[in-house]
């Protein structure tokens, strides 16, 4: 390739990225944001907690109320579990080994709304619906199992986080506004937009610098050769996806080898692999198929190897760090794997 072209590439790529990805995912984000704040201010979001709240004992063995949890990640980014799980009248309803897998439970839901409206603006809103299905599942699977593993290494965490004269978390949310409908509405879009820009702009070092390494090692030369244009590479991960090709096919479905770069990049940052997608689709290898597996990862890994530590560090059991990561690891890939055949199930009707 050349030290010179190398160096070219990865400053035009870089800078594609951030022209043509990076504003375009911070535009999403905005919306998203502004659209969020709005169902939460006019009480949307309570009450879809409320209808979710039965379905959380028996499918997550967790308390009812983590469902605003999930949404909230859903809304926004893995770390808002954080903010709950350090609320004492929020923690006061868990027993100590369910709030160590909310740091779990919250990942496989974390920029869930960005993700799917990315992935239905690539016309394929069917797939994204199916990969949606799959990061549920792989939710349950990655918070049972770490809760189980929790359980078996620390039998003294089965315990109450803390007993107190339990509130209602939404008592602050539910109080009456002082403000009318219309100064509610403006400010909730433009506080939402704000806190869109803000994960927008967090999100650009992981675009920049991730996706250029990983497109630099996807990606060969252009029809002339190497020139130094953005988009260029060393085909390194498709050659070694090549040697055991037929797992990923029977797996994932994936056709082209390229496509392993999104879920490689989705553990370490989903806003970072997002931003292949166009790659992708320019080369003509971006399906339903692709966009259902992308979802399911996407949406349950979401960058979990740059959280999973932080959050857990934050709530005070870094022992747990290496239970919730290999958890989550294998619950990806379920959600994959279930979106694949979800996918040709759905296919097939």
């Amino acid at each position: 390739m050349g030290s010179s072209n190398l160096l070219n590439t990865i400053m035009n790529t870089a800078h594609n990225l951030l022209l043509n990805t990076v504003f375009y995912l911070m535009g999403i984000t905005v919306l998203t944001g502004a659209l969020s704040k709005l169902l939460s201010e006019f009480g949307v979001v309570a009450l879809m907690e409320r209808i979710l709240r039965p379905l959380m004992k028996p499918v997550y063995n967790l308390p009812g109320i983590a469902a605003l949890g999930a949404l909230m990640t859903f809304l926004s980014d893995n770390p808002a579990i954080i903010a709950f799980a350090k609320d004492k009248t929020f923690s006061s309803y868990f027993r100590k080994y369910q709030l160590l897998s909310l740091t779990n439970f919250g990942t496989a839901f974390g920029m869930g709304f960005v993700v799917m409206v990315t992935m239905i603006s690539f016309g394929q809103a069917s797939g994204a619906f199916v990969g949606l299905f799959g990061a549920a599942c792989g939710s349950v699977i990655s918070t049972r199992l770490m809760q189980r593993m929790c359980l078996k290494a620390y039998p003294e965490l089965d315990a109450p986080v803390q007993q107190t004269d339990l509130g209602t978390v939404f008592e602050e949310r539910t109080a009456p506004k002082k403000d009318g409908v219309f100064m509610r509405f403006l400010n909730a879009i433009l506080d939402g937009g704000k806190n869109g820009v803000e994960l927008g702009l967090a999100i650009i070092p992981g675009v920049l610098i991730i996706t250029t390494m990983v497109i630099l090692l996807t990606f060969g030369a252009g029809p002339e050769g190497y020139t130094g244009a953005a988009n260029q590479g060393v085909p390194v991960l498709p050659w070694l996806a090549e040697k055991i090709h037929w797992i990923f096919e029977w797996l994932f479905g994936f056709r082209d080898m390229r496509l392993i770069a999104f879920p490689m990049t989705a553990l370490g940052s989903v806003g970072a692999s997002l931003g292949l997608l166009p790659t992708f689709r320019d080369a003509g290898i971006l399906d339903g198929n692709a966009i259902a597996v992308f979802t399911a990862i996407g949406m349950c890994w979401s960058g979990f190897l740059s959280t999973h530590t932080a959050m857990l560090d934050t709530l005070g059991y870094r022992k747990a760090i290496s239970k919730a990561l290999g958890a989550h690891a294998i619950a990806g890939l379920c959600a994959g794997i279930i979106a694949h055949f979800l996918f040709l199930l759905v296919g097939l009707l």
